[in-house]
C-alpha cells in the first residue's frame, strides 16, 4: 500500500492477496463484493456500521432556501438524501497516533 496518496480498490485487493492468500483475481472479486454489498444496502436506505472503522450514515434533509453567491438571489434547494461518515473513536485514536 502506498504510504501517501488515495487508497483504492486494486490496493485493497493487493493487501488480501498478501495477507490471506486468495489469488489477485479472487481479492479484486471479494473487495467488489463488499462493495457492491454496502452499495445495496445504503440505496435500500440502510446505514453502514463496520466495527472499529466507522459508520455510513444517511440524513435526510428538507428543503431550503439558499443563496446564490455571485447575485445574492434567493433559491430553493430542493429535498434530498446525503451520505456522510462517522469515523468509530478506534479509528480516530490511530489517526491521532500518527
Amino acid at each position: 500500500m502506498r504510504s501517501i496518496g488515495t487508497l483504492t480498490r486494486a490496493d485493497l485487493a493487493e493487501s488480501i492477496n498478501r495477507r490471506v492468500g486468495l489469488s489477485r483475481a479472487d481479492s479484486l472479486d471479494m473487495v467488489e463484493s463488499i462493495l457492491t454489498h454496502m452499495c445495496h444496502a445504503l440505496a435500500d436506505g440502510q446505514n453502514v456500521k463496520i466495527s472499529g472503522f466507522g459508520t455510513f450514515l444517511l440524513r435526510d434533509k428538507a428543503e431550503r432556501v439558499g443563496r446564490n453567491p455571485k447575485t445574492g438571489i434567493e433559491v430553493p434547494i430542493t429535498p434530498r438524501r446525503v451520505l456522510s461518515f462517522r469515523a468509530s473513536q478506534m479509528l480516530k485514536d490511530r489517526i491521532g497516533e500518527a
